[in-house]
């Protein structure tokens, strides 16, 4: 049987776009509830400034909870700059995941940096954090809210600088979900045929209802592993009209469905959904089987 390795980011990625504070037992639930339908990698917060994005405040917190009760998942976290990755280093994680963008107009109003300045200070975290395993995500791949559609040959170089500094792994992501079929068919093509060694995974949103179909062509055309949040809670705040990230269950139901294994409980976890948006009413959710009556 096929195997595909679905990597959940909801209880970073999804609460993150939650203006109100989420409990931490709330917080803490949901991941429980993923840890129980088999979800093996989890993105579980993000060590950025309080003062940034409020609901990551209890970062710490979190990590020191669900490392001691399931040491078995791979947890690892965002990590903005270096005082993040060293947070998360201190809190126990092994694995962290730095961001950076494509397009130089939202990685200035993502992180306030030029793309060259993001790949000097990656460099840093890797050679400050030797034992630390790093992967980097790729915003604005597919399309930029501010630059429009972007092309293949900085990506290729952009990852070949980053592949200078070690990095780990790779998650091109489709920020604003601009992107359509045969183009995440032709980037990845293109980064697996120049970077054969390398681990690619995709990220892709949901705004207009492209999620499940692109995060599928980029599992059959090179990406290793697709992040998903649990009934697609998200988007990212820092681009316009990014609303709703690809959902966990309903992505699973497509895999399920076209043979692959996932080592997912469809059952567990439409449950963990159905349990989120009960408790989280206010976030912003593109979830389809979260609506379907049992």
């Amino acid at each position: 049987m096929k195997q595909a390795c679905v990597v959940e980011v909801g209880p970073r990625d999804g609460f993150q776009s939650v203006k109100e504070f989420i409990p931490i037992e709330i917080k803490l639930a949901v991941i429980d509830g993923l840890v129980g339908a088999g979800l093996g990698r989890i993105q579980v917060t993000s060590f950025v400034s309080p003062k940034a994005i409020p609901q990551m405040q209890d970062a710490a917190q979190i990590v020191n909870r669900v490392l001691d009760k399931h040491p078995s998942t791979e947890f690892f976290a965002l990590t903005p700059n270096l005082k993040g990755a060293k947070a998360a280093a201190e809190s126990g994680l092994k694995e962290i995941c730095v961001v950076l963008s494509l397009s130089e107009s939202h990685n200035m109003a993502n992180v306030r940096q030029t793309v060259e300045q993001s790949v000097e200070g990656i460099a840093v975290i890797r050679q400050e954090l030797p034992d630390m395993k790093i992967s980097v995500d790729i915003a604005t791949v597919f399309g930029c809210p501010f630059e429009g559609q972007m092309e293949i040959p900085p990506l290729i170089d952009l990852i070949g600088k980053l592949s200078e500094s070690g990095m780990d792994s790779f998650t091109l992501c489709d920020t604003i979900c601009v992107a359509y079929p045969s183009q995440v068919k032709t980037v990845f093509s293109a980064v697996e045929s120049a970077f054969p060694v390398h681990v690619f995974g995709a990220h892709i949103h949901d705004t207009r209802n492209m999620g499940v179909m692109n995060s599928y062509v980029s599992l059959q055309n090179g990406a290793q592993s697709v992040q998903t949040s649990v009934a697609g809670l998200g988007g990212c705040p820092f681009a316009p009209g990014a609303s709703g990230n690809t959902a966990t269950e309903d992505f699973v139901y497509l895999l399920e469905k076209e043979g692959y294994s996932t080592g997912v409980n469809f059952s567990k976890l439409l449950d963990t959904a159905k349990y989120l948006k009960s408790n989280v009413p206010s976030g912003n959710y593109s979830g389809h089987h979260i609506n379907i009556q049992d």
